[in-house]
C-alpha cells in the first residue's frame, strides 16, 4: 500500500482557536481546529509535542494516529483533547482529498443534505432577548437556544432566581410560539436542588433540552437531577472521548449528548460518541459555540452522516473574525447550514488573515458572590 507521508506540520493562533495544518509530500493539505478556547497556546504545545511523530508519517491511517496520541502518555485534560482534535480533523480532511470526497461521504455517505441549525441567542434583558428570539424565527430558524442564566442571577436568593428564570424562558416561548424549538442551557450554575425545582417550572414552556444545570463534576449529580424531572436533559460539551460520553449516556438519565469535534477527539471519536447514543435512542446536539469556522465545518460533516444529529448550535459566522480565518465560512440558509462544497472539510485557511486576529486573553472571570465567595449557584 503506497504511503501518503507527512512533510509539514504546522499550528496557527487566531481569537481563541488554535488551528493545526499538515501538508504531505505530494502537497496535500488538512487543517484542523482545537476549541480548548479558554487557553489555546496550551493545546498548541501539546500538538507541536506530536510534530516529530508525524513527520515523515503516512497521513492516512487517522485510527492509528488517533490511539498513538491519547495512549502517548495516558494523560487527561482539555488541552491534549484540543490537540489531538485538531490533529485529527486535519488528517480526515487530507483522507477527503486524497479520495476526492467530502468526509461525510467517507463516514458512510450522508443521511441528510442539511443540517438545522440552533440560533443561540445573546445575553441581555428579558424583553431584549424575546425579541431576537423572535427575529430569529422570523429569520427562518426552527429552534433558538436561550442561555437563560446570567451574571445577575448568582446574588438573587432563591425564589426570586427561580421566578425571574421561568419568566425569562416564558418570554421567549411567548414570542417565537410552539412551532420553533427553544433549547435552555443554564451553564453550570446551580445546584441539584436549584435545579430540579427549575426544572419542573419549566416543563410549561416545553424544552427541547434543558442544559448543564449543575457543573460536570459528577455524572451521579446530574443523574440525580434528569430523575426527578420531565424535561429532557443535554450534556457533554466538556468531555473528552468516547469513555467520558458512556457515563452520561448509560447512567446520567441524559437524552441529547453535546460533543465538540475540537475537543472531544475530533472526528475519529465523534463518530463513535454519537454511536453510542443512537444506541440508547439519544439524540446528538453538538456543542459548536464558540467554535471557529474549520470546527464548525467538521460538524457539519459529521451532521451529514450521523443518523441522530438532531440540531445544531449557531453564530453568524459571515463577519470577522470567523470571514477572515478561511477561505470560506459554512454557508447557511433560512436556519440550515450546507456542507461545504469540494474533498475533505471543504475549507481552508487564510494566513493572511490568520494575523488580523491575534490571541484572546483567554481565561475568564469566575462568579464571585457578594460575601466574596466562589460560586456556582
Amino acid at each position: 500500500m503506497s504511503k501518503l507521508r507527512i512533510a509539514d506540520f504546522e499550528t496557527f493562533i487566531a481569537s481563541s482557536w488554535m488551528f493545526v495544518r499538515i501538508t504531505t509530500e505530494n502537497g496535500t493539505r488538512g487543517v484542523g481546529e482545537s476549541t480548548f478556547f479558554g487557553w489555546p497556546r496550551a493545546a498548541e504545545d501539546v500538538a507541536l509535542s506530536f510534530r516529530d511523530y508525524y513527520i515523515g508519517n503516512d497521513a492516512l491511517p487517522v485510527e492509528q494516529h488517533w490511539l498513538w496520541m491519547q495512549r502517548n502518555k495516558n494523560m487527561r485534560g482539555g488541552a491534549l483533547g484540543g490537540a489531538i482534535s485538531a490533529i485529527d480533523q486535519a488528517l480526515w480532511d487530507i483522507r477527503g482529498k486524497h479520495y476526492g470526497a467530502p468526509v461525510y461521504e467517507l463516514l458512510g455517505g450522508p443521511v441528510r443534505n442539511k443540517v438545522r441549525a440552533m440560533l443561540v441567542l445573546g445575553t441581555g434583558t428579558k424583553d431584549e432577548v424575546a425579541a431576537e428570539a423572535a427575529k430569529a424565527a422570523r429569520d427562518g430558524y426552527t429552534a433558538v437556544k436561550v442561555l437563560l442564566f446570567q451574571h445577575d442571577h448568582i446574588d438573587m436568593r432563591h425564589g426570586r432566581r427561580i421566578q425571574d428564570l421561568v419568566d425569562r424562558a416564558g418570554a421567549v416561548r411567548e414570542s417565537i410560539g410552539w412551532d420553533v424549538d427553544m433549547g435552555i442551557e443554564i451553564h453550570r450554575n446551580m445546584a441539584v436542588g436549584d435545579s430540579i425545582v427549575l426544572a419542573q417550572e419549566l416543563e410549561k414552556v416545553r424544552p427541547l433540552f434543558v442544559e448543564d444545570p449543575v457543573p460536570p463534576d459528577s455524572v451521579m449529580s446530574f443523574g440525580e437531577v434528569s430523575r426527578k424531572v420531565r424535561v429532557p436533559m443535554a450534556a457533554g460539551e466538556r468531555n473528552l472521548n468516547i469513555w467520558e460520553f458512556r457515563e452520561y449516556v448509560e447512567y446520567g438519565g441524559v437524552h441529547f449528548i453535546r460533543p465538540d469535534v475540537g475537543l472531544a477527539g475530533g472526528i475519529t471519536q465523534c463518530k463513535k460518541i454519537c454511536a453510542l447514543a443512537e444506541a440508547h435512542h439519544q439524540g446528538v446536539i453538538p456543542h459548536a459555540v464558540p467554535n471557529g469556522p474549520i470546527a464548525t465545518a467538521a460538524h457539519v460533516q459529521l451532521g451529514c452522516a450521523v443518523p441522530n444529529w438532531e440540531v445544531q448550535e449557531h453564530r453568524p459566522q459571515e463577519k470577522p473574525p470567523f470571514s477572515d480565518v478561511v477561505n470560506r465560512v459554512v454557508p447557511l440558509e433560512r436556519g440550515y447550514l450546507l456542507a461545504p462544497e469540494g474533498p475533505g472539510l471543504g475549507i481552508e485557511l487564510d494566513e493572511a488573515g490568520l494575523k488580523k486576529h491575534p490571541q484572546s486573553k483567554g481565561g475568564g472571570k469566575t462568579q464571585l458572590r457578594a460575601d466574596g465567595s466562589v460560586g456556582f449557584r
